[in-house]
């Protein structure tokens, strides 16, 4: 059955092909969330792996299929038979289960890695032909040629003998990522007029991001007559990585005007999908990462930043909000202007005249000329004419944290706060974790009720005495704020982070509250 016409299938295959990207691995609990958001986020199908590549592979395909009822499931296998009865056994349980079938069409494969010479490629054609699923088991077989844009007419040919063996899907990948926009917009095109039955069949491209058109090949084929995309989030694959399910999704909604199609994404998703598959592989994107990265949304030159915070169209061909991200980011360095530092020290409670802004902003410039990125630590001591070390009214005297591992085992920590007036107040809690627990005693100490809403650590330097940087913000009343710390313990920069939040929430409020008697350090 083929697609609507206004309608793109996504196929996400960050569980098979994403996870093939070194240091992206992932076990079977870990593949099973990720499966549950992808469902959430609304694909259409997802590809759980490759069932004869290891028995760890199996369970997960099966874990999945057994539990993600909506979307489709699909599992690789090449044309042979025990491929094929593997992932069928593994989605026995799918409520829509689907074989991807694959086989290397062009010469250079065929040759080099089947070790067939070109003529005798028909050989494929037979092996995919008896290639089927067992009757009862499967679903819809995708056919799937590996490298066609180098396999020339013979790969072609190869498609037309997919389709007569009962393919219902034609997958026409672009595995190494040599294609342009062109040749592969208008291989699409030939295949859509040529192919017999082409009008039943469901065109799909798989391409991945060796020459940085990933993505745009996707929407090339898509343009051409493909009404399903395979893809990833993050854009995270073999090599350079596949086309980036986000910017896709996105390409498509934005510039609906253009391509007059839609698809089944729950855009407001997204940044939360994006954000899951880093913790669970501990591989970040990168900061200039379109619509997830950190700076997808952040503004920093003043021109920019004037545009914005006048009419946010200006500079921004999406909200923020359209893919989970809560708001757009004004980011304070150098190329900053004096809308941007006003409408800053506005949200921090700072309210300053036209004379006092002016001397701010003078010495917001020599500051930002020394830093890559002012920060609202920085901003109030500014603004407050004092050093940024002086900012308080609280210091951490003391921290002490106990790990834990095992059965029983509960991470705990103990922290002393100084007070400006002379007060000492020491915690203990404990938590998930020795960061969670950290953070708890601090709430105590502070006595305060604080909600983490966002929370990472980096390396800023290497060897032994590396620097670690902990940025977090936190919901308080209403208002979001935001910490950030360095220090060779990265334990140590994740309190120091928090106590940030703390004093600021202390001086807006301009009086301490008390802490206990018991609590209160002798």
């Amino acid at each position: 059955m083929s697609a609507p016409a206004d309608r793109v299938a996504i196929l996400d295959t960050t569980l098979r092909d994403g996870e093939q990207s070194p240091g992206c691995s992932m076990d079977r609990r870990q593949k099973l969330a990720l499966a549950r958001a992808l469902a959430e986020l609304g694909v259409d199908v997802i590809e759980a792996g490759f069932p004869a590549a290891s028995e760890d592979d199996a369970a997960a395909v099966a874990a999945i299929a057994a539990e993600v009822r909506e979307p489709t499931v699909a599992a690789l296998a090449r044309c042979r038979r025990g491929d094929v009865e593997r992932a069928a056994a593994a989605l026995e349980r799918a409520k829509r289960p689907r074989l991807h079938l694959f086989l290397a069409t062009s010469p250079l494969h065929l040759r080099h890695k089947l070790g067939m010479s070109e003529s005798p490629g028909a050989r494929g054609d037979r092996r995919a032909r008896g290639a089927r699923a067992p009757p009862g088991r499967g679903g819809r077989v995708l056919r799937r040629g590996r490298e066609p844009q180098r396999a020339g007419v013979p790969g072609r040919r190869r498609s037309a003998t997919a389709l007569a063996a009962g393919a219902t899907i034609l997958n026409v990948p672009d595995t190494v990522g040599y294609a342009t926009p062109e040749e592969y917009g208008a291989l699409f095109r030939f295949l859509r007029a040529r192919l017999p039955g082409g009008d039943r069949v469901v065109l799909s491209c798989h391409c991945h991001d060796d020459l940085g058109l990933a993505v745009a090949n996707s929407l090339a084929a898509v343009a051409n007559g493909a009404r399903q995309v395979e893809c990833t989030l993050n854009g995270i694959g073999e090599r350079a990585g596949n086309a980036a399910l986000e910017e896709i999704a996105m390409a498509l909604k934005v510039r609906r005007d253009r391509f007059g199609l839609s698809t089944g994404i729950r855009s407001e998703r997204l940044a939360p999908a994006s954000r899951l598959l880093v913790a669970l592989t501990g591989n970040p994107v990168a900061r200039h990462k379109a619509i997830v990265g950190e700076n997808a949304f952040a503004h920093e030159s003043g021109i920019h930043q004037h545009g914005i915070l006048s009419h946010r169209e200006t500079y921004e061909i999406m909200r923020p909000e359209e893919v989970g991200v809560e708001r757009s980011t004004i980011v304070l360095g150098k190329h900053s202007g004096r809308a941007a530092l006003a409408a800053r020290l506005a949200e921090l409670g700072i309210a300053v005249g036209e004379e006092e802004l002016e001397d701010v902003f003078l010495r917001f410039k020599r500051l930002a000329e020394r830093k890559r990125e002012v920060l609202d630590a920085d901003l109030e001591a500014l603004a407050l004419g004092v050093e940024r070390d002086a900012l308080g009214p609280w210091r951490l005297v003391a921290l002490s944290v106990q790990g834990g591992i095992g059965q029983g085992a509960l991470p705990s920590a103990v922290v002393e706060l100084a007070h400006a007036d002379g007060r000492r107040v020491r915690e203990a809690a404990s938590g998930d974790g020795p960061v969670d627990a950290i953070f708890a005693a601090l709430r105590r100490a502070a006595g305060l009720e604080l909600a983490l809403s966002d929370f990472q650590v980096r390396a800023l330097t290497r060897g032994a005495d590396a620097q670690g940087e902990a940025r977090l913000a936190v919901e308080h009343e209403g208002r979001r704020l935001h910490g950030r710390a360095i220090s060779t313990d990265i334990l140590e920069a994740s309190a120091l982070a928090l106590l940030e939040v703390i004093n600021r929430i202390e001086r807006l409020r301009g009086a301490a509250p008390l802490p206990s008697a018991a609590n209160a350090a002798r």
